[in-house]
């Protein structure tokens, strides 16, 4: 008890400034007075009194400071008392300062605003309650739908994500150790809105079907109104949806009105009964859009019509989420829900091929943490931000190299007062301190300016990820720094701060006090001048791997971009479009609703042509199913028998620029009343026919009593479709007539017959890209159906563009974090060169009167700064080759060990290096030898 009234009593002074220093200096008084009046009986003089009085009594500084000692934090008050003093040099010093806190800022503002999206893309949780308690059954993201009773996960074979209804009902009914169990639709649905009455343009909206508990399931309150419950998920009941609060935000300017109100939602009246709270975005982060609206999972037949996957059970389109019950161990509910799901399968082995009959048995999930939902991000954006996270921080040792040269430059011209101050008594110990405590103010400093940058750079990245092609889609992703990023912030700056200052902290304070007698511009210790020049060589190298890197990401964007795609985008124009949300066309009216659309467009001036598909190359979409030669025996279950389809109108192939190899195109001819008749793709053709003339062969979707369904008229080039796989083999592809039905006795292959016959694109070929294009096709479409939804026109250059937005991220905020490390290197070696002309003033002098002329002192120069790049190049090259090795999963076409790019690496170094030694080298040239010598 005794010792915390005296760690009270202490924090107390400190914080008060209570130190009874004038009642201690009367104390002493009064016994110094005592002891002089003492010595003066005894016989002395006043003067000698006084003097043996203090003698006796001992040093009165050292009597003060243990009584401050006692009274107070001696500790923290010495710490202050260093921070006032650092922050004293670093006023004194401005030039410096401002150098070194721009040079941190760019060093901590680059990592911590790569840190900011790593956070929100791979560490944050769902703003939900007690996200922990969520598990997702599946373990890997996947869109949209799967088809069949097996399936294959990302590298997976047999391995469970996406289910029917019917699975999920009975899992929620069957497995207690779930508190609830939520189901959400992982595509989404397009949607037109407008106020129920209102005939004006709708708005379009990103749809997504859930189960009832779903808000329930997640720990979601409402912000206005209330949220979907189990009774609005019943077949049949009143149809209600729930608002985003982006979009009742954005939309709908936070209208509460909308709440209560009834919504014409693709033609059918939904009543909104709440807005989700701000934040929430849903369970499924996808980079395509976030779901404006959320809908019964029963709502869907209403929607949909004979379309409707909810009672499919060979369907697979939810992904499901749960609360798990405390206490319940994983490992046990996985083995359940594995026995429920083979349970399931073994009550549809009539409905199932032969394939899946072999595999049924072997048919797994994986329970999976759902505290960060179903997340794209990580596996589309993990790669790319830890390749940024590792360049941001190499930008950032450059920097510390930086600050450390200044620093060491700094303590060595300030040696004499150092040398000074261990002759008056500092320890080395406090020369330490009070070094590294003012690197690591500096750094604080550098880290309040770096967040900053990091708020501007992680605004920057947003826009090159999402938006730089034009895209409008909103992703939950924040460029303002959350509590963590600051700390994570505070955290690097602290290191820094050590990394930088340990080094010339204690270098400098091993200044002898005879150095004080010495003259200013001497040499001293040569392992400090070593010191200086190895971090310039670390610099250059780093550097050199920075461009090296930026270089081949660089060269890996273009190629991509120029690649041989088999379709033409010049001059082309991609329409979005949808005819289905609002004009209820009956299937009969689509094959004139299609041609009437593109006789209107062909008639624009400047349009040489125009073709429409299902969905057009590299719009984002990729329909496919296993498929059935005639003739052919069914093929084992563990033959890839896949083929990507689509649906396209005459003169199609014409309109993208791609060429016919074989046969014929799909002409006018090809309508209902002819046979059916399809083109494949040359992949196709060789993957099923080998070396064998397709032309006039059958095939059709599994299974095998479909396989007559379509003969073979032509082959075409390989067509790039899906905007993703730009190093695999071309995909395996198939096109059909838009004006030709098939009725299949299968349901899911039925539904994707009818589903492929609104065709969502249309291609415009416009050489010379007509003026107003854009405005006249918007007429155009208006003209033929005012109820037609237009999502979007783009020229497919910016569609090529968008494809490869992540790419274009990477590669150019590597090239701005090369050009910075470059910056930061050059500025380096300047200061050395520039430091080592300074202390090489009186030798320069003496050679320059012994004789030696300007050049031979330029290049005197110039050779020791060549000198240091030369060993940092030789170490940079290697290590530039063995990073492009390291991140080869993300070059294309591109070699780690390419001759062209490091040369030009090199040559940009070199120019910097240039710059850097220049300024110097002129200034050693100038030295005048008599001041020189005078200045000894």
């Amino acid at each position: 008890m005794r010792t915390l009234k005296r760690f009270f009593a202490r924090t107390l002074n400190f914080v008060t400034g209570r130190r009874g220093d004038a009642r201690l200096r009367e104390e002493m008084e009064q016994h110094l007075a005592m002891q002089t009046d003492e010595n003066i009986r005894a016989g002395m003089s006043f003067a000698e009194a006084r003097r043996q009085a203090r003698l006796q009594f001992g040093g009165v500084e050292v009597i003060r400071e243990e009584f401050h000692a006692e009274g107070t934090l001696p500790l923290l008050e010495n710490l202050l008392r260093d921070i006032r003093y650092a922050l004293r040099q670093l006023h004194k010093s401005p030039g410096f300062t401002l150098t070194a806190v721009l040079t941190l800022a760019l060093g901590i503002g680059a990592t911590t605003a790569i840190f900011t999206l790593v956070q929100q893309v791979m560490l944050q949780s769902l703003p939900v309650t007690r996200p922990d308690q969520l598990w997702r059954i599946g373990d890997q993201p996947h869109c949209c739908n799967w088809a069949g009773y097996s399936q294959d996960g990302d590298g997976e074979p047999n391995d469970w994500n996406l289910f029917p209804w019917e699975a999920y009902k009975l899992f929620r009914a069957n497995t207690p150790g779930f508190q609830d169990l939520a189901a959400v639709q992982m595509g989404h649905m397009p949607l037109a809105v407008r106020h129920a009455g209102s005939s004006g343009p709708p708005d379009t909206a990103n749809g997504q079907y859930v189960s009832g508990n779903f808000f329930q399931t997640l720990g979601v309150s409402a912000w206005r109104g209330r949220l979907l419950i189990d009774a609005d998920d019943q077949e049949g009941g009143p149809a209600v949806a729930v608002m985003s609060f982006h979009a009742w935000q954005e939309k709908y300017g936070s209208d509460p009105s909308v709440v209560g109100s009834t919504y014409q939602i693709n033609g059918r009246a939904f009543t909104i009964v709440g807005v989700a709270p701000a934040g929430f975005a849903g369970a499924k982060m996808w980079n395509f859009g976030m779901p404006d609206i959320w809908m019964p999972l029963t709502t869907e037949p209403l929607m949909l019509g004979t379309t409707a996957r909810i009672k499919s059970t060979r369907v697979d389109w939810l992904g499901l989420i749960g609360r798990v019950r405390p206490g319940t161990n994983p490992t046990v509910l996985q083995a359940q829900l594995q026995g429920e799901l083979h349970g399931w399968l073994a009550s549809h082995l009539a409905d199932m091929n032969p394939q899946e009959k072999a595999v049924w048995q072997k048919q797994t999930l994986r329970l999976s943490p759902g505290g960060a939902g179903f997340s794209s991000f990580r596996r589309d954006y993990s790669e790319g931000l830890l390749l940024l996270m590792i360049t941001a921080c190499c930008v950032l040792l450059v920097a510390c190299a930086n600050i450390a040269n200044l620093l060491l430059a700094r303590g060595l011209r300030n040696r004499q007062q150092t040398a000074v101050r261990v002759a008056l008594g500092a320890s080395r110990a406090r020369l330490v301190r009070n070094a590294l405590l003012e690197s690591i103010t500096l750094s604080l400093i550098g880290g309040a300016a770096g967040v900053a940058v990091a708020w501007a750079g992680a605004r920057l990245i947003l826009y090159l990820a999402f938006h730089a092609s034009g895209r409008s889609t909103w992703i939950p992703v924040q460029a303002t720094p959350s509590t963590l990023v600051l700390l994570f912030a505070l955290g690097v700056s602290l290191l820094t701060g050590v990394i930088f200052g340990i080094a010339p902290a204690w270098m400098t304070s091993h200044a002898e006090p005879v150095e004080a007698l010495r003259g200013a511009n001497r040499e001293v210790g040569g392992s400090r001048h070593s010191a200086q020049k190895a971090l310039v060589i670390a610099q250059a190298a780093v550097s050199l791997v920075l461009l090296s890197v930026a270089g081949m990401l660089g060269s890996s964007l273009r190629n991509l971009e120029h690649q041989n795609f088999g379709f033409d985008q010049d001059g082309r124009y991609l329409v979005y479009i949808n005819s289905m949300l609002l004009s209820n066309h009956k299937q009969e009216q689509l094959v004139p609703l299609f041609r009437e659309i593109q006789d209107r467009l062909r008639a624009i001036p400047g349009v040489r042509g125009v073709g429409s598909a299902t969905y057009a190359p590299m719009s984002g979409q990729q329909w496919g199913h296993d498929i059935r030669i005639q003739g052919k025996p069914e093929p084992g279950p563990k033959n890839d028998v896949s083929a990507d389809w689509t649906r396209i109108t005459p003169g199609f192939f014409d309109t993208i620029g791609s060429r016919m190899l074989v046969g014929r195109a799909i002409n006018e001819d090809d309508d209902g009343n002819t046979r059916h008749v399809a083109v494949i793709n040359e992949a196709f053709a060789k993957k099923f026919f080998g070396n064998l003339n397709p032309i006039g062969q059958h095939f059709g979707p599994a299974p095998v009593k479909n396989a007559g369904t379509y003969e073979i008229v032509g082959v075409v080039q390989n067509i790039h479709y899906v905007s993703w796989a730009f190093r695999d083999p071309a995909r395996t592809m198939y096109y059909i007539p838009e004006a030709q039905t098939v009725h299949f006795d299968q349901p899911d292959i039925e539904g994707d017959e009818l589903w492929s016959q609104n065709l969502y694109n249309i291609v415009i070929w416009a050489p010379g890209h007509p003026a107003n294009i854009l405005m006249q096709v918007k007429k155009a479409l208006a003209e033929v159906d005012p109820d037609l939804v237009i999502y979007d026109i783009q020229p497919y250059s910016r569609v090529i563009q968008g494809t490869f937005d992540q790419q274009n991220m990477i590669a150019s905020l590597t090239w701005l974090f090369g050009a910075v490390g470059l910056v930061l290197a050059a500025i380096g070696l300047y200061g050395v060169t520039a430091y080592g002309v300074e202390q090489r003033t009186n030798e320069i002098g003496v050679r320059m009167a012994l004789g030696a002329d300007r050049g031979s002192v330029v290049a005197m120069v110039l050779r020791g700064a060549f000198g240091q790049v030369t060993i940092g190049l030789a170490l940079g090259i290697p290590a530039a080759i063995g990073a492009g090795h390291l991140m080869a999963s993300q070059l294309y076409e591109v070699t780690p060990w390419n001759p062209l790019l490091l040369a030009g690496a090199t040559v940009f170094l070199g120019l910097a290096a240039v710059v850097a030694a220049a300024i110097p080298a002129r200034r050693a040239a100038s030295i005048d030898p008599i001041q020189a010598l005078r200045s000894e």
